[in-house]
Protein backbone atom coordinates (compact mmCIF):
# COMPACT_ATOMS: atom_id res chain seq x y z
CA UNK A 1 0.00 0.00 0.00
CA UNK A 2 1.76 3.73 -0.69
CA UNK A 3 1.67 6.21 1.35
CA UNK A 4 -1.30 8.53 -0.16
CA UNK A 5 -3.62 5.35 -0.22
CA UNK A 6 -2.24 4.58 3.80
CA UNK A 7 -3.43 7.76 4.79
CA UNK A 8 -6.68 7.76 2.93
CA UNK A 9 -7.63 4.80 5.60
CA UNK A 10 -5.63 6.31 8.16
CA UNK A 11 -8.50 9.20 7.67
CA UNK A 12 -11.12 7.28 7.37
CA UNK A 13 -10.57 5.69 10.73
CA UNK A 14 -10.23 9.32 12.06
CA UNK A 15 -14.06 9.60 11.31
CA UNK A 16 -14.42 6.09 12.55
CA UNK A 17 -13.14 7.25 15.83
CA UNK A 18 -15.22 10.59 16.17
CA UNK A 19 -18.28 9.01 15.05
CA UNK A 20 -18.02 6.39 17.84
CA UNK A 21 -16.96 8.08 20.31
CA UNK A 22 -19.27 11.70 19.91
CA UNK A 23 -21.67 9.71 18.74
CA UNK A 24 -22.22 8.50 22.09
CA UNK A 25 -22.26 11.76 23.82
CA UNK A 26 -24.53 13.66 21.00
CA UNK A 27 -27.13 10.78 21.83
CA UNK A 28 -26.94 11.29 25.19
CA UNK A 29 -27.52 15.29 25.03
CA UNK A 30 -30.33 14.78 22.45
CA UNK A 31 -32.00 12.58 24.77
CA UNK A 32 -31.54 14.44 27.92
CA UNK A 33 -34.92 15.85 28.47
CA UNK A 34 -36.87 12.48 27.48
CA UNK A 35 -34.42 10.40 29.91
CA UNK A 36 -33.98 12.99 32.67
CA UNK A 37 -37.34 13.75 34.31
CA UNK A 38 -35.36 15.84 37.21
CA UNK A 39 -32.36 17.73 37.62
CA UNK A 40 -30.46 15.15 39.81
CA UNK A 41 -31.40 12.87 36.70
CA UNK A 42 -30.46 15.06 34.18
CA UNK A 43 -27.44 15.84 36.29
CA UNK A 44 -26.71 11.74 36.14
CA UNK A 45 -27.31 11.78 31.97
CA UNK A 46 -24.81 14.88 32.06
CA UNK A 47 -22.48 13.34 33.85
CA UNK A 48 -21.90 9.87 32.45
CA UNK A 49 -19.61 11.60 29.22
CA UNK A 50 -18.34 14.69 31.70
CA UNK A 51 -15.27 13.19 31.50
CA UNK A 52 -14.97 12.40 27.93
CA UNK A 53 -16.77 14.36 25.92
CA UNK A 54 -14.13 16.69 25.26
CA UNK A 55 -11.75 14.20 24.58
CA UNK A 56 -14.00 12.76 21.61
CA UNK A 57 -14.24 15.68 20.29
CA UNK A 58 -9.86 15.77 19.12
CA UNK A 59 -10.77 12.98 16.71
CA UNK A 60 -12.78 15.60 14.94
CA UNK A 61 -9.57 18.32 14.74
CA UNK A 62 -7.14 15.18 14.35
CA UNK A 63 -9.39 14.13 11.11
CA UNK A 64 -9.40 17.72 10.04
CA UNK A 65 -5.56 18.38 10.65
CA UNK A 66 -4.81 15.23 9.05
CA UNK A 67 -6.73 16.16 6.07
CA UNK A 68 -5.47 19.58 5.58
CA UNK A 69 -1.48 17.93 6.37
CA UNK A 70 -1.93 14.91 3.92
CA UNK A 71 -4.52 16.01 1.11
CA UNK A 72 -4.14 20.13 1.06
CA UNK A 73 -6.56 19.67 -2.19
CA UNK A 74 -9.41 17.65 -0.52
CA UNK A 75 -9.01 19.86 2.29
CA UNK A 76 -9.09 23.01 0.38
CA UNK A 77 -12.06 22.28 -1.53
CA UNK A 78 -14.56 20.31 0.85
CA UNK A 79 -13.88 23.23 4.02
CA UNK A 80 -14.43 25.99 1.04
CA UNK A 81 -17.30 23.75 -0.25
CA UNK A 82 -18.82 23.64 3.06
CA UNK A 83 -17.58 26.52 4.83
CA UNK A 84 -20.99 27.51 6.31
CA UNK A 85 -22.51 24.11 7.08
CA UNK A 86 -18.61 23.61 9.17
CA UNK A 87 -18.91 27.02 10.84
CA UNK A 88 -22.61 26.18 11.96
CA UNK A 89 -20.78 23.00 13.81
CA UNK A 90 -17.92 24.99 14.84
CA UNK A 91 -20.35 27.25 16.90
CA UNK A 92 -22.78 24.38 17.98
CA UNK A 93 -19.87 22.90 19.51
CA UNK A 94 -18.50 25.83 21.18
CA UNK A 95 -22.05 26.54 23.00
CA UNK A 96 -22.35 22.67 24.01
CA UNK A 97 -18.89 23.07 25.50
CA UNK A 98 -20.00 26.47 27.24
CA UNK A 99 -22.97 24.97 28.39
CA UNK A 100 -21.75 22.21 29.94
CA UNK A 101 -19.75 24.24 32.46
CA UNK A 102 -22.05 26.78 32.99
CA UNK A 103 -25.04 25.11 33.53
CA UNK A 104 -23.77 24.42 37.53
CA UNK A 105 -22.90 27.85 38.13
CA UNK A 106 -25.68 29.40 39.55
CA UNK A 107 -28.58 27.00 41.67
CA UNK A 108 -32.02 28.37 39.45
CA UNK A 109 -34.42 26.32 37.68
CA UNK A 110 -34.60 28.70 34.62
CA UNK A 111 -30.60 29.15 34.82
CA UNK A 112 -30.07 25.11 34.16
CA UNK A 113 -33.12 25.10 32.01
CA UNK A 114 -31.51 27.72 29.58
CA UNK A 115 -28.06 26.02 29.63
CA UNK A 116 -29.73 22.58 29.19
CA UNK A 117 -32.14 23.88 25.98
CA UNK A 118 -28.22 25.34 24.18
CA UNK A 119 -27.15 21.30 25.37
CA UNK A 120 -30.24 19.72 23.52
CA UNK A 121 -30.30 21.91 20.46
CA UNK A 122 -26.95 21.19 20.12
CA UNK A 123 -26.26 17.89 20.34
CA UNK A 124 -29.13 17.62 17.65
CA UNK A 125 -27.43 20.02 15.16
CA UNK A 126 -24.29 18.73 15.49
CA UNK A 127 -24.48 15.19 14.24
CA UNK A 128 -27.32 16.64 11.42
CA UNK A 129 -24.01 18.80 10.14
CA UNK A 130 -21.16 16.17 10.32
CA UNK A 131 -23.96 13.83 8.20
CA UNK A 132 -24.84 16.08 5.51
CA UNK A 133 -21.00 17.12 4.95
CA UNK A 134 -19.39 13.75 5.46
CA UNK A 135 -21.86 12.06 3.25
CA UNK A 136 -22.03 14.92 0.15
CA UNK A 137 -18.46 14.47 0.39
CA UNK A 138 -18.72 10.70 -0.70
CA UNK A 139 -21.69 11.06 -3.02
CA UNK A 140 -20.45 14.27 -5.13
CA UNK A 141 -20.18 17.90 -5.04
CA UNK A 142 -20.30 20.28 -7.89
CA UNK A 143 -16.40 21.12 -8.67
CA UNK A 144 -14.77 22.49 -11.67
CA UNK A 145 -11.87 21.91 -13.40
CA UNK A 146 -10.01 23.87 -10.58
CA UNK A 147 -11.77 22.16 -7.85
CA UNK A 148 -13.90 25.40 -6.98
CA UNK A 149 -17.80 24.91 -6.00
CA UNK A 150 -20.16 26.12 -9.25
CA UNK A 151 -23.18 27.23 -7.73
CA UNK A 152 -24.16 28.50 -3.77
CA UNK A 153 -23.56 26.87 -0.44
CA UNK A 154 -27.00 24.94 -1.00
CA UNK A 155 -25.85 22.53 -3.54
CA UNK A 156 -24.60 20.24 -0.75
CA UNK A 157 -27.83 19.69 0.02
CA UNK A 158 -29.10 16.13 -1.91
CA UNK A 159 -30.90 13.57 -1.32
CA UNK A 160 -28.66 11.05 -0.21
CA UNK A 161 -26.92 14.07 1.67
CA UNK A 162 -29.84 14.64 3.67
CA UNK A 163 -30.17 11.03 4.55
CA UNK A 164 -26.95 11.18 5.78
CA UNK A 165 -27.53 13.61 7.78
CA UNK A 166 -30.70 11.75 9.26
CA UNK A 167 -28.19 8.28 9.52
CA UNK A 168 -25.63 10.14 11.50
CA UNK A 169 -28.55 11.43 13.71
CA UNK A 170 -30.26 8.10 13.97
CA UNK A 171 -27.21 6.44 15.05
CA UNK A 172 -25.75 9.07 17.46
CA UNK A 173 -29.29 8.85 19.11
CA UNK A 174 -29.35 5.03 19.40
CA UNK A 175 -25.76 5.05 20.58
CA UNK A 176 -26.60 7.44 23.42
CA UNK A 177 -29.27 5.06 24.04
CA UNK A 178 -27.35 2.38 24.55
CA UNK A 179 -24.34 4.29 26.14
CA UNK A 180 -26.62 5.25 29.16
CA UNK A 181 -28.41 2.21 29.32
CA UNK A 182 -24.51 0.69 29.64
CA UNK A 183 -23.14 3.29 31.98
CA UNK A 184 -26.36 4.37 34.73
CA UNK A 185 -28.50 2.32 37.17
CA UNK A 186 -31.84 2.32 38.44
CA UNK A 187 -35.06 3.47 36.58
CA UNK A 188 -32.57 5.73 33.73
CA UNK A 189 -30.90 2.79 32.55
CA UNK A 190 -34.16 1.17 31.89
CA UNK A 191 -35.90 3.82 30.39
CA UNK A 192 -32.83 3.78 28.09
CA UNK A 193 -33.26 0.38 27.70
CA UNK A 194 -36.59 0.49 26.34
CA UNK A 195 -36.36 3.59 24.02
CA UNK A 196 -33.17 1.87 22.49
CA UNK A 197 -35.36 -1.50 21.92
CA UNK A 198 -38.48 0.44 20.35
CA UNK A 199 -37.15 3.04 18.30
CA UNK A 200 -33.66 1.02 17.43
CA UNK A 201 -35.17 -0.54 14.00
CA UNK A 202 -36.64 2.98 13.17
CA UNK A 203 -33.15 4.95 13.98
CA UNK A 204 -31.73 2.12 11.60
CA UNK A 205 -33.62 2.89 8.27
CA UNK A 206 -31.77 5.57 7.36
CA UNK A 207 -28.58 4.05 8.03
CA UNK A 208 -29.30 1.16 6.18
CA UNK A 209 -30.68 3.34 2.88
CA UNK A 210 -27.27 5.40 3.05
CA UNK A 211 -25.05 2.50 2.63
CA UNK A 212 -27.35 0.16 -0.01
CA UNK A 213 -27.48 4.10 -2.43
CA UNK A 214 -24.01 4.16 -1.68
CA UNK A 215 -23.64 0.56 -2.70
CA UNK A 216 -25.61 0.22 -5.62
CA UNK A 217 -24.22 4.34 -6.77
CA UNK A 218 -20.68 3.77 -6.40
CA UNK A 219 -19.80 0.57 -4.51
CA UNK A 220 -17.81 -2.27 -5.92
CA UNK A 221 -17.94 -6.53 -5.13
CA UNK A 222 -15.53 -6.17 -2.21
CA UNK A 223 -17.54 -3.45 -0.27
CA UNK A 224 -20.80 -5.92 -0.24
CA UNK A 225 -18.79 -7.69 2.88
CA UNK A 226 -18.79 -4.50 5.19
CA UNK A 227 -21.97 -3.59 4.22
CA UNK A 228 -23.26 -6.99 5.05
CA UNK A 229 -21.16 -6.78 8.78
CA UNK A 230 -22.79 -3.43 9.22
CA UNK A 231 -25.98 -4.64 9.22
CA UNK A 232 -25.62 -7.88 11.28
CA UNK A 233 -23.77 -6.35 14.08
CA UNK A 234 -26.20 -3.91 13.99
CA UNK A 235 -28.84 -6.31 14.34
CA UNK A 236 -27.51 -8.61 16.74
CA UNK A 237 -26.82 -4.92 18.98
CA UNK A 238 -30.06 -4.94 19.69
CA UNK A 239 -30.63 -8.70 20.50
CA UNK A 240 -27.68 -8.81 23.12
CA UNK A 241 -29.52 -5.46 24.80
CA UNK A 242 -32.81 -7.44 24.95
CA UNK A 243 -30.91 -9.91 26.61
CA UNK A 244 -29.63 -6.93 29.19
CA UNK A 245 -26.21 -7.45 27.81
CA UNK A 246 -25.35 -3.81 27.29
CA UNK A 247 -21.86 -3.62 26.94
CA UNK A 248 -21.67 -6.15 23.83
CA UNK A 249 -24.39 -4.45 22.46
CA UNK A 250 -22.97 -1.00 22.38
CA UNK A 251 -19.60 -3.15 21.02
CA UNK A 252 -21.48 -4.16 18.25
CA UNK A 253 -22.87 -0.83 17.15
CA UNK A 254 -19.10 -0.35 16.93
CA UNK A 255 -18.75 -2.93 14.31
CA UNK A 256 -21.84 -1.81 12.88
CA UNK A 257 -20.44 1.87 12.30
CA UNK A 258 -16.93 0.68 11.39
CA UNK A 259 -18.75 -1.33 8.19
CA UNK A 260 -20.58 1.74 7.61
CA UNK A 261 -17.28 3.69 7.28
CA UNK A 262 -15.63 1.13 5.44
CA UNK A 263 -18.68 1.06 2.95
CA UNK A 264 -18.43 4.44 2.55
CA UNK A 265 -15.00 5.32 1.75
CA UNK A 266 -14.52 2.74 -0.07
CA UNK A 267 -17.24 3.45 -2.50
CA UNK A 268 -15.59 7.03 -2.48
CA UNK A 269 -11.73 5.37 -3.24
CA UNK A 270 -9.71 5.98 -5.34
CA UNK A 271 -11.17 9.68 -5.02
CA UNK A 272 -11.14 12.02 -2.10
CA UNK A 273 -13.92 14.46 -3.91
CA UNK A 274 -16.13 12.85 -7.05
CA UNK A 275 -17.19 15.68 -9.18
CA UNK A 276 -21.25 15.71 -9.92
CA UNK A 277 -20.44 18.20 -12.81
CA UNK A 278 -17.66 15.92 -14.78
CA UNK A 279 -15.94 12.70 -13.57
CA UNK A 280 -12.93 14.15 -15.17
CA UNK A 281 -12.80 16.86 -12.80
CA UNK A 282 -13.53 14.40 -9.46
CA UNK A 283 -10.78 14.69 -7.17
CA UNK A 284 -8.30 11.98 -6.55
CA UNK A 285 -6.17 10.43 -4.01
CA UNK A 286 -3.10 10.61 -5.51
CA UNK A 287 -3.61 14.18 -7.16
CA UNK A 288 -4.06 15.37 -4.23
CA UNK A 289 -1.80 14.28 -1.71
CA UNK A 290 1.07 15.93 -0.24
CA UNK A 291 4.80 15.32 -1.15
CA UNK A 292 6.32 11.74 -0.67
CA UNK A 293 8.63 13.42 2.72
CA UNK A 294 5.52 15.03 4.25
CA UNK A 295 3.36 11.92 4.55
CA UNK A 296 6.63 9.80 5.44
CA UNK A 297 7.47 12.59 8.38
CA UNK A 298 3.55 11.76 9.60
CA UNK A 299 3.69 8.75 9.12
CA UNK A 300 6.44 8.53 11.59
CA UNK A 301 4.79 11.03 14.14
CA UNK A 302 1.86 9.23 14.04
CA UNK A 303 3.32 5.97 14.92
CA UNK A 304 4.70 7.18 18.13
CA UNK A 305 2.23 9.57 19.26
CA UNK A 306 -1.26 7.80 18.19
CA UNK A 307 -0.37 4.94 20.91
CA UNK A 308 0.33 7.70 23.32
CA UNK A 309 -2.94 9.24 22.56
CA UNK A 310 -5.13 5.70 22.53
CA UNK A 311 -3.27 4.44 25.77
CA UNK A 312 -4.59 7.33 27.50
CA UNK A 313 -7.87 8.28 26.30
CA UNK A 314 -8.65 4.08 26.99
CA UNK A 315 -6.94 4.85 30.13
CA UNK A 316 -9.72 7.37 31.21
CA UNK A 317 -12.82 5.07 30.14
CA UNK A 318 -11.19 2.55 32.34
CA UNK A 319 -11.10 5.02 35.20
CA UNK A 320 -14.56 6.11 34.95
CA UNK A 321 -15.81 3.03 33.82
CA UNK A 322 -18.49 2.25 36.76
CA UNK A 323 -22.28 2.36 36.39
CA UNK A 324 -23.47 6.14 38.05
CA UNK A 325 -27.48 7.01 39.30
CA UNK A 326 -29.17 9.60 41.25
CA UNK A 327 -27.88 8.05 44.97
CA UNK A 328 -23.98 9.58 43.53
CA UNK A 329 -25.09 13.42 43.11
CA UNK A 330 -24.25 15.62 45.56
CA UNK A 331 -26.40 18.16 46.69
CA UNK A 332 -26.09 21.50 44.16
CA UNK A 333 -23.49 24.04 45.64
CA UNK A 334 -23.74 27.50 44.01
CA UNK A 335 -25.13 30.74 44.17
CA UNK A 336 -29.01 30.84 43.86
Amino acid sequence: MDLPTFWFCVIALFWLGYLFLEGFDFGVGMLLPFLGRNDTERRVLINTIGPVWDGNEVWLIVAGGATFAAFPGWYASLFSTAYLPFLVLLLVLIGRGVAFDYRGKVDTHRWRRNWDLVIVLASWIAPLVVGLVLTANVFGLPLDVHGDRVGGWWTIFTVPSVIGALAVCGFALLHGAIFLALKTEGEIRERARRFALRAGVPLLLPVIALVLIAQFAEGSSWTWVPLVIALLAALAGLGRLLRGREGQAFALQGVALAGVVVTLFGALWPNVIPSTLDAAWSLSVADTASSPYTLTVMTWVAAIGAPAVLIYQGWTYWVFRKRIGTKHIPPVHAPS
